[in-house]
């Protein structure tokens, strides 16, 4: 028994990451539970749209930053309905990192289901977005940080105007603490009702991929460079939000809320794999200036210094 002690740590750590995603959902006083990555599909029923890992998008224009890995519909999928107007509130798991926006899209399914559409093929329009709220780029608040604080969830308010119909809905929390940035999105499906009849501009419409680019300015910042230290502006990545006026990307912000004291319980969420003491997952930090945590990396992967700031496991 004992000869299986470091095999099965070993497996664990495998499956171990620094990060995560949305785990759940509420609406209108009604819970749902969401994809539960690392275990098995079968049996999971649930609004979101099957993603395989915690591990981050690092090219923005991959095949899966529309709805993450694999993104598809799964065996067991559902659709939540929700009233134009009314607020939907995403939850995380312990979410590390606090330098980064905070996105919420929207994607219009055609037919009577979202079951099935290649969210790849969509269009996508955003209608909540929260990059730099104060500060310098270097160490002030950002919408990551908010939705940290907010007890690691993220409320957004379905816009009354937009049209009664089938969505995607694609929350998403982009990591700037590293470059290339870390995408995570996830997406479940929602059937909007009591709708209005303002349809998103071509200009606030993209697909995913596409509505990123590797060489974003929101997506290269520095947060550690000297520049960072003073520089209080910020460029959110993607289209302008649905309902304004302007074109191309737009400096922060409408600010999506949580209160934190009503999350929804931590014990429904998913738990992340646990990592035996002293060792750092793969992508998690593990040394630079102030750093005071773990140093050491699950096998295989090494501490790499990024920089004077910020080292992690690769």
């Amino acid at each position: 028994m004992l000869q299986l002690i470091p095999l099965a740590l070993a497996l664990a750590a495998q499956q171990v990451n620094a990060h995560g995603g949305v785990l759940s959902y509420s609406n209108a006083g009604t819970w749902y539970d969401g994809w539960k990555a690392y275990n098995t599909p079968t049996g999971q029923v649930t609004i979101q749209r099957p993603w395989a890992t915690y591990d981050p998008i690092l090219d923005a224009t991959a095949s899966t930053v529309s709805c993450n890995d694999d993104g598809t519909s799964g065996a067991g999928q559902l659709t939540a309905t929700v009233a134009a107007g009314s607020a939907i509130t995403a939850y995380w798991n312990t979410w590390p990192h606090p330098y980064g926006p905070q996105l919420t899209y929207l994607a219009q399914c055609p037919g009577s289901t979202c079951t099935g559409v290649d969210s790849k093929t969509l269009k996508w329009f955003k209608i909540d977005q929260a990059g730099l709220l104060s500060g310098t780029v270097a160490s002030g608040t950002w919408g990551a940080g908010k939705m940290v604080a907010q007890n690691n969830s993220w409320t957004t308010t379905i816009p009354s105007t937009v049209p009664s119909g089938q969505y995607l809905i694609r929350f998403e929390t982009i990591a700037l603490h590293s470059l290339p940035a870390q995408l995570y999105p996830e997406c479940a499906q929602i059937q909007i009702t009591g709708g209005g009849s303002r349809a998103p501009t071509a200009a606030e419409l993209v697909s995913f991929p596409g509505g990123y680019s590797n060489s974003d300015p929101g997506l290269t910042v520095d947060l550690y460079g000297t520049a960072a230290k003073t520089q209080t502006t910020y460029i959110i990545p993607g289209p302008p939000l649905y309902g304004s006026s302007g074109s191309g990307s737009t400096p922060s912000s409408t600010v999506g809320s949580g209160p934190s004291s009503t999350a929804g319980p931590t014990s429904t969420a998913a738990p992340s794999p646990t990592v035996s003491a002293g060792t750092v997952a793969k992508y998690g930090q593990c040394g630079g200036s102030g750093y005071t945590g773990a140093t050491g990396c699950v096998s295989p992967y090494t501490c790499t210094k990024l920089n004077d700031y910020y080292s992690q496991c690769l």
